[in-house]
């Protein structure tokens, strides 16, 4: 039976409803039913297929997962089973009435076509569905969506007229140079200009005399925004795609002249050709203006991050090539790396500076000045660019944290072999290096080394499960949220230190446990999962938790920015929609299960 006239009026109340025309109104109250259900009927459990989304009238839901653990309650104006609808799979929680109930019951054909149809009502229910193909930005594309794939290559023997004679036949500006060991090299048009041409280079000598050894490259993984920063900031016009020794494609800039107009490439093509810290502040002004287009344009957050990042991974590098025009070339070869966000490739619009710089060990007591030099030229520089200095001194201008290789070695060892509350602290930030500028053979297998030490280590790895349980979800009695009592925040969120940290502290216990390489949050998660460490469940129960909160904080902030106010990771939960208030609590109580199955030693949830 189609829905009474009250309930359709009840209906038309409840966001993401409230959008709807009255004829689209009028049609979904024709195919809904509402239905009754008595205190402890069950409504879906677990394994059971997904054929409805439900809408609570009133009375009383309660949801639990496979191990009948109370994930949350449910009252009127909520909604419950989009979850399994939204996957394409069985149901992963068990719905049960604890009191007299009333549903409204939306069939799954219903649900899917009113997300196609209807932009609020899509992004209302699931945040991490991307933009229609009409809209999304060619920036975000995987790599692998534009790539040429098996390029034209020849062997390292074959002489350089028969390359050229292959480049000119098949209409193309480069050709890729492979042998039975796998890629080797690339020669381009303006190689064989340059070499033979203009040079006078003998035409029958074989391409590998005149190739590019180990160019710069991608892997698989990459975006379409990723080749076009690589482009912008290291002037060249090709890139190979590669997963080990193996050759997947190219891209070409010819490939990218769809993609010319993208705001990030933009935004790193004028930071990376800055005369100075101030030209290049002009340009990093407008990160808050790029972090509300990625929002609005459905972009992912670990995408929004990302793009965010690469523009201060290349401010970081260009203030090196000025820092040493200045001071002069370095006595010793030295490698700047960042932890913190922007080492996690995490950078929102509130981030500040957290780096350090590994030396040579060839370096002597007369460099120090050099390199001193050098850190507070780059961090000035950041800081005018508005990556603020770290509050804990995390920065390469404090000598503690610029320092030989084997000094960093040292540390490493005595942090795992004397886990103080200090050790814990310093070892979180330091897992998550990575190398920006500089000599990246100085961090070798630095972190591959440190991590394998760590992982063996039964005390380290307990004192870094303990450290991880800090920072609490924001849970508080009776079902609700634990906002701030006091202060300038008072009866607000902290997205940051409440919200994501907990995540990004259990992806740093799990890269222990499953001796992951990845830095990312994200791709930690991804990768214990995959790895075993976390179950199917608890890990896709994870991803999708940390999912709606970081997208909540990048929605809180684009939003702020867009009020003209400066983005902060404060959310005062009222806010939000009874539906978003209920569905943030359940990724909070998710991520408080994950760090009780770690704290207990029980891993992931099975």
């Amino acid at each position: 039976m189609p829905l009474s006239a009250h309930q359709r009026q009840f209906l038309a109340s409840v966001h993401p409803y409230d959008s709807l025309s009255d004829a689209d109104l009028d049609a979904l109250a024709e195919v809904c039913e509402a239905k009754d259900f008595a205190p402890g009927e069950n409504v879906f459990v677990v394994g059971e297929a997904a054929t409805s989304l439900y809408i609570i009238v009133a009375g009383e839901v309660e949801v639990t997962d496979e191990t009948d653990v109370q994930i949350s309650i449910l009252g009127p104006r909520n909604s419950f089973g989009e979850r399994a609808l939204l996957r394409g799979e069985e149901a992963s929680r068990t719905a049960r009435t604890t009191q007299d109930t009333t549903l409204i019951v939306m069939p799954s054909a219903t649900f899917y076509a009113l997300i196609d149809a209807h932009a609020p009502v899509a992004k209302f229910f699931d945040r991490r569905r991307p933009p229609r193909s009409d809209q999304k930005d060619l920036a975000t594309l995987p790599v692998g969506q534009l790539m040429t794939r098996d390029p034209v290559t020849c062997a390292p023997d074959t002489p350089i007229r028969t390359a050229a004679a292959q480049m000119h036949a098949k209409g193309i500006s480069s050709i890729c140079v492979s042998d039975a060991q796998g890629f080797r090299g690339i020669v381009t048009l303006r190689d064989m200009t340059g070499h033979v041409v203009a040079g006078g280079h003998d035409p029958d000598a074989p391409v590998s005399s005149i190739m590019t050894e180990h160019p710069l490259t991608l892997g698989p993984q990459a975006l379409v925004t990723d080749v076009l920063h690589l482009m912008v900031e290291r002037g060249i016009g090709h890139v190979p795609i590669v997963e080990g020794a193996d050759l997947l494609g190219i891209v070409t800039q010819t490939d990218l002249t769809r993609a010319q107009a993208m705001s990030s490439a933009d935004l790193v093509g004028r930071v990376a050709k800055a005369a100075d810290a101030a030209e290049m502040a002009r340009a990093t002004a407008q990160i808050p203006e790029l972090l509300v287009q990625l929002v609005e344009a459905g972009n992912r957050h670990e995408v929004v991050t990302r793009l965010i990042t690469d523009i201060a991974d290349t401010a970081t590098r260009r203030l090196l090539t000025l820092a040493e025009a200045e001071l002069g070339p370095p006595p010793v070869s030295y490698l700047w790396l960042a932890c913190g966000s922007q080492g996690r490739q995490e950078q929102t619009g509130v981030s500040d500076q957290d780096n350090c710089l590994i030396l040579s060990d060839e370096m002597t007591e007369a460099h120090h000045h050099y390199f001193a030099a050098l850190a507070k030229y780059v961090s000035d520089g950041l800081d005018t660019c508005g990556y603020f200095y770290c509050p804990g001194d995390m920065m390469a201008t404090n000598p503690r944290w610029c320092q030989p290789l084997q000094v960093w070695k040292d540390y490493f060892r005595g942090w795992i072999a004397t886990p103080n509350p200090e050790a814990q602290m310093l070892a979180s930030v330091m897992f998550d290096l990575r190398p920006i500028g500089g000599d990246h053979s100085l961090f070798g297998n630095l972190q591959e080394t440190t991590l394998a030490a760590a992982s063996k280590n039964s005390i380290f790895t307990a004192h870094m499960i303990s450290n991880s349980l800090k920072h609490q979800p924001p849970l508080g009695l009776l079902r609700g949220l634990a906002t701030i009592r006091s202060g300038e925040h008072r009866n607000q969120l902290d997205l940051k230190h409440n919200g994501v940290v907990p995540v990004v502290d259990l992806g740093r216990v799990y890269t222990l446990q499953g001796h992951l390489s990845p830095v990312n949050t994200r791709a930690r998660l991804d990768a214990a999962q995959k790895a075993g460490v976390l179950s199917a469940s608890g890990g896709a129960d994870l991803l999708h938790a940390y999912d709606l909160i970081a997208t909540t904080r990048l929605d809180h902030q684009a939003a702020q920015i867009k009020a003209g106010n400066k983005p902060n990771n404060y959310l005062d939960p009222a806010t939000l929609s009874d539906f978003e208030r209920s569905h943030l609590r359940d990724a909070f109580v998710v991520v408080k299960t994950m760090q009780s199955a770690v704290g207990s030693g029980k891993g992931a949830l099975g």
